[in-house]
């Protein structure tokens, strides 16, 4: 299947992701649509999946890949995605684990015990089962990498994000701890964006993009595009001697308080808003 995303030029000249597979979840909006497009265009094979069956054909079809929906949460949907990707493609070098959730929002003492869990089956969980399916069906014998989409927030704390911060955490770990038993077949890292114009996110950037952007050192919340290509780079052969790291691509987020010494206004966009319940 030769995928229509296809680029003429030299743009990842050096990455060696041509005729190899990858599957992307999460893949229909966002950073994930981001990254699968990049990945497509590199030369990739790629398979999507989401929980919209519309979505995932949509972009299935755009990509010139193919798709499978369902909620990463449901082992039986991560053997369909893996058991799909290695009748169309023959192989499976690359996963990214893109799909999440920030349920339960709120203060961890007033988080439904039932409700908690949700945070961990989807954010840490499922990235867990997908690679060993990935690894156990191809990535054992012949290699590969998977990249993991944390967030610049686990590594400090912040209002009503207790659930998913603390997911995002495991999830590094995972990461770290993964690197280290895969190898030297697989490279296992992460990336950690800061805030990304995403619809997860709509609720923190737009009530007020300017005066976010102003306390950033560059200025601007990220794009979709600018977390894939961190994903695509860590993911390619261009870089073969990395595994076990989390790149972080957050517009200096870390270090803004050497920029200004202003408040920092995601925090009170998480104290003053909620996202709507999916």
């Amino acid at each position: 299947m030769t995928s229509s995303y296809a680029l003429k030029g030299h743009a990842f000249e050096g990455y060696g992701l041509e005729g190899r597979a990858a599957v992307v979840t999460g893949a229909t909006r966002g950073i994930g649509r981001a990254v699968a497009g990049q990945l497509a265009a590199a030369g990739a094979l790629v398979c999507v999946t989401a929980r919209d069956p519309d979505e995932v054909r949509s972009a299935a079809d755009e990509l010139g890949g193919i798709g499978v929906s369902g909620s990463v949460a449901d082992p039986d949907h991560l053997r369909e995605v893996t058991e799909l990707t290695l009748r169309a493609f023959g192989r499976i070098d690359v996963v990214v684990n893109n799909a999440a959730t920030n349920q339960p929002y709120g203060p961890l003492m007033e988080a439904d015990p039932d409700a908690w869990p949700e945070a961990f089956a989807v954010n840490v969980e499922a990235p867990l089962r997908l690679v060993q399916r990935a690894w156990r069906a191809w990535m054992r014998e012949h290699g590969g990498s998977v990249v993991n989409v944390c967030t610049e927030g686990a590594a400090h704390v912040g209002p009503n994000v207790g659930a998913y911060g603390t997911s995002k955490a495991a999830l590094l770990h995972l990461t770290q701890q993964l690197a280290g038993e895969l190898a030297p077949k697989v490279r296992v890292n992460s990336v950690s964006p800061g805030l990304v114009r995403t619809e997860m996110a709509r609720f923190v950037w737009e009530p007020g993009e300017e005066e976010l952007a102003a306390g950033l050192p560059l200025g601007r919340i990220g794009e979709p595009e600018d977390v894939a290509r961190a994903v695509v780079w860590l993911a390619s052969d261009a870089a073969q001697w990395i595994t076990g790291a989390d790149l972080l691509v957050d517009g200096g987020t870390r270090v803004r308080t050497a920029y200004s010494a202003r408040e920092y206004a995601v925090h009170d966009r998480l104290r003053s808003y909620a996202p709507p319940r999916s």
